[in-house]
């Protein structure tokens, strides 16, 4: 195992502090500080960066973060249990490191970091995908965030950058290659984890456009694709309904046949269709 500072193994720190992972928190361990230093790599060249870091857990992938030399790294811990071990990591690294104890969710990482800012993160599998939605959605653009370097379940990940026609398109690929360029840069065994996952994981790595590919309303848009998706298997003309009952005229307005289904469609006609509500 890589001896990337002069604190101790995490597998030690574990048994100080006497944490064990919660299911109800979505917690799964990274012990080995080789893949943590790792991921932490696949974010980039950290230097002159603040970074945000949700679900530190123990401080695996915190200490893979400051050690390459991350300006700064917010690191938000829903978990209380874990704050004297990340306190020891602060310690470590004086006034790099500030730990905020409460739900991501509520958190304005604008209020605490400075840009450049990017986001590495092994997401508790409870609020991952809520998260990156809203971290793809602001109304304003472009984001907060240079980059996501964000641990998935493998599924989830191979849904964020899948194509069109494909069975795991859907609103999350639409939402992630609307704003950014995503792909996938590691997977990782579930044996790699404590306790051990049902199901591999794998790392995204997301960089900012400067501009959408296509211009259209973030709130309008994860509707529309939101409602697209949720009954895939019929036709849009029956899946947008809940949208109005003038849904089959703006599908065609849009440039979309409104007997498709929804993973047959592209971004650029969504993009379209997310305009042509707006129009109202």
């Amino acid at each position: 195992m890589a001896q990337i500072d002069g604190l101790p193994p995490l597998s030690d720190v574990i048994r100080k502090h006497e944490l064990s992972a919660k299911k109800s928190l979505g917690q799964n361990f990274l012990l080995d500080l080789n893949l943590t230093s790792k991921i932490a790599r696949q974010a980039g060249d950290l230097t002159g960066c603040d970074v945000l870091e949700v679900g530190p857990g123990p401080g695996g992938l915190t200490r893979g973060l400051l050690a390459e030399g991350a300006r700064k790294v917010l690191a938000v811990e829903m978990d209380p249990r874990c704050l004297p071990a990340l306190a020891e990591i602060s310690d470590a690294y004086p006034n790099r490191l500030q730990v905020i104890q409460g739900d991501a969710l509520q958190v304005n990482a604008l209020e605490h970091l400075t840009p450049p800012i990017r986001v590495a993160a092994n997401l508790p599998y409870n609020v991952g995908t809520e998260l990156l939605v809203r971290w793809l959605t602001p109304k304003e653009w472009p984001p907060f965030w240079q980059s996501l370097t964000l641990m998935f379940q493998r599924e989830v990940a191979e849904r964020i950058v899948a194509a069109p026609g494909t069975k795991k398109y859907g609103r999350l690929a639409l939402l992630a290659q609307w704003r950014a360029e995503a792909r996938i840069v590691m997977e990782l065994p579930p044996e790699a984890f404590v306790p051990a996952p049902k199901v591999h994981s794998a790392v995204v790595h997301l960089t900012a456009l400067e501009k959408p590919r296509f211009e259209a309303d973030a709130a309008i848009l994860s509707r529309v694709v939101g409602a697209a998706f949720n009954q895939r298997r019929k036709m849009l003309r029956a899946a947008l309904k809940v949208m109005g009952p003038d849904i089959e005229d703006r599908l065609r307005a849009a440039g979309i046949p409104p007997t498709e289904r929804a993973e047959q469609v592209s971004l650029e006609a969504f993009c379209a269709l997310a305009r042509e509500m707006a129009r109202d």
